[in-house]
């Protein structure tokens, strides 16, 4: 994310040369290539992460939201820290800081240190990231290199997550799960030594950091997520459970109303006046959910029942990986200008629904080929709907209001992940904990284990399909057709830009 003036602020000095400027480029890529990876890459890892640290079942969901908190949670606080700091150095700090957590995080000797090490990556990743897209705009000034520019810039963004998947299983499985984590080490420590002598300072601005709003924003959402965490493991009658659902809701409302007071707000509430926009966030929140559900137990039910190595794990992913890049290029080329955004946008969200049906079939009996399916579908949808999801959220956004906007799309998909993958632990551990209790005794300690956890996942599976059909409600009805909707997919550079904003 980054800010209508982060696009044409000035780098002080003389222009960059060539050289310089894609050396900055890769600085930038490779920058955006560890955010986007972090969020993935521990899923892999996961199962042996869990029998290293002593987690449970449904405490393991935390190793992913503690990043994915504090990373979407701060991503507006680290745009303006940009703003008012200077770019080069806010995103060489949030490098610094990210490196710093990756080093101590491999070390963790128990569950604490591993997650408070995530949360602080969220934190350096949340000042580096937005940083890294406005320097990347203030390097290119000719139109068609910012655009090819900016197409790599996308590229990165949407293949992350699925290097992470590859890049957790190969390191996991050669070297150890520690890695996903060590692997940062020499990356940011390159990235600093570079980006020091790459990268020109930008123009300092003016004005306040909205500080509480941050804070009261992202401590009450992870109030609402550790509410439903803790109701998988203790119930929703314990006490720890309703009040973490009452701290959390108390700070969200508090948030409200600073941000109604505050001079420079973090979240500019006049963004939720338009319907468009705010179906567009609904939708990104729960599509979101429902993604990264699916890679939290598929990667889960590939190694713990079909007995697949973190390896093979991570590139069972790879026809999804195909098909959301295919698609998604198709979609923005191709299928919004021919069809219009909305109808994309439904028609690619059915999808997204029908991969999700499908996978509520599997059992411990199910093969790859029984995913294969599934994984292209899930695949086809989102990227079929990406496109136009982005664009309804940056519908008729006032240009002083751009930056807010763009970095809005990205917080929406970073809460959702961690908001909807406690729902649906908190789902998983009902349906599990109750097939617990009417298991077979004939059966055998791994055959039990393994029909316990299909029970769950299938459950979790059929509360995706829920959340994508409310979303797909809500976009059908909030979103209104109109003659502009066939003209997104026209000026591809407008739409690159736009995916590169939102994926900031």
């Amino acid at each position: 994310m980054t800010s209508a003036s982060a696009i044409s602020a000035p780098a002080r000095g003389r222009f960059l040369s060539p050289s310089n400027q894609r050396l900055g480029l890769i600085i930038v890529l490779v920058c955006q290539l560890m955010v986007v990876l972090d969020s993935t890459i521990v899923n892999i890892a996961l199962q042996e992460i869990k029998g290293a640290l002593n987690f449970s079942a449904t405490s393991l969901s935390w190793v992913v939201n503690a990043y994915g908190l504090a990373f979407g949670g701060l991503l507006l606080l680290g745009a303006r820290a940009g703003d008012l700091l200077g770019r080069r150095r806010t995103f060489l700090a949030g490098i610094l800081l990210f490196t710093l957590a990756s080093f101590a995080g491999g070390f963790s000797q128990n569950s604490g240190e591993l997650l408070a090490a995530r949360a602080i990556q969220g934190v350096g990743g949340a000042l580096a990231s937005p940083s890294a897209l406005a320097l990347l705009m203030t390097m290119f000034r000719d139109p068609r290199e910012r655009t090819r520019a900016i197409g790599y810039y996308t590229a990165v963004s949407i293949g992350g997550a699925a290097v992470g998947l590859i890049a957790g299983g190969v390191l996991t499985q050669w070297a150890s799960w520690r890695w996903v984590l060590f692997v940062n080490v020499p990356i940011g420590i390159a990235v600093l030594l570079i980006g020091r002598l790459a990268l020109a300072e930008t123009e300092r601005h003016t004005g306040r950091f909205d500080l509480a709003g941050a804070i009261l924003s992202t401590v009450g959402i992870t109030g609402l997520v550790y509410g439903f965490v803790h109701a998988a493991s203790d119930g929703w009658g314990n006490a720890e459970t309703i009040g973490s659902f009452v701290i959390g809701g108390a700070l969200l409302a508090l948030f409200i109303l600073v941000e109604l007071r505050a001079e420079s707000p973090i979240t500019p509430l006049r963004l939720f006046a338009n319907q468009t926009r705010v179906a567009s966030y609904i939708g990104r929140l729960l599509l979101v959910a429902g993604m990264m559900g699916m890679f939290f137990f598929l990667t889960q039910f590939l190694q713990g029942v079909l007995g697949y190595s973190p390896l093979a794990s991570g590139l069972a992913f790879l026809p999804l990986t195909v098909m959301v890049f295919g698609s998604s290029q198709l979609s923005a080329r191709f299928f919004v200008h021919r069809f219009g955004g909305k109808n994309v946008l439904l028609v690619g969200w059915l999808f997204s629904v029908a991969g999700l049906l499908w996978l509520t079939q599997l059992s411990e009996g199910s093969n790859y080929a029984s995913l294969l399916g599934p994984l292209m579908l899930f695949g086809l949808g989102n990227g079929t709907a990406f496109v136009p999801l982005t664009t309804f959220a940056l519908a008729d956004v006032e240009p002083e209001n751009a930056g807010a906007a763009s970095g809005l799309v990205n917080v929406m998909q970073q809460v959702g992940g961690a908001l909807g993958l406690a729902v649906l632990v908190t789902v998983f551990g009902a349906a599990s904990g109750d097939a617990k209790k009417h298991i077979n005794p004939n059966l055998s300690p791994a055959e039990a284990a393994k029909h316990i956890f299909v029970v769950g996942a299938d459950k979790a599976f059929w509360m995706c399909v829920l959340l994508l059909i409310i979303a797909w409600i809500a976009v059908a009805v909030l979103i209104k057709k109109r003659k502009s909707d066939h003209q997104i997919g026209l000026d591809n550079s407008e739409i690159e830009l736009d995916v590169a904003l939102s994926e900031a």
